[in-house]
């Protein structure tokens, strides 16, 4: 959490901001995600992909990792929705892709997501 004081004329007030989603913790559902993926910045991959940055990004376009040819092939941009049906059942989405492992409960999907938005 950032504060700020300013001071005006013949006024103090501080003001304060609430932490990015990069600053937090990862939320509970992150666990079975955190078993194949890094989020910090300059992480290294482990057996999926590093998702800092993920939100926005191209499909198989961490430079390093090898992805699968289904997901290289997909043409897909990880927006949050395109995250939302991937993440709900990755081989439904992409036939083909080595990400086994879905999230079936939306809200969980809704907070790994909003982890992922802030960890840009």
């Amino acid at each position: 959490m950032k504060l700020l004081m300013c001071l005006g004329a013949a006024t103090a007030f501080i003001v304060t901001t609430a932490p990015t989603a990069a600053q937090t913790a990862p939320p509970p559902a992150f666990a079975a995600c955190k078993a194949c993926h890094t989020v910090q910045k300059g992480a290294k991959s482990g057996v999926g992909p590093n998702l800092n940055g993920v939100v926005g990004r191209p499909a198989a376009s961490l430079p390093g990792f090898n992805y699968s040819a289904a997901l290289k092939a997909s043409k897909l941009r990880w927006d949050p929705a395109t995250l939302d049906q991937f993440i709900a059942a990755p081989t439904k989405k992409v036939p083909g892709t080595r990400m086994p492992i879905g999230m079936a409960d939306p809200a969980k999907r809704a907070a790994i997501i909003a982890y992922l938005k802030g960890a840009q």
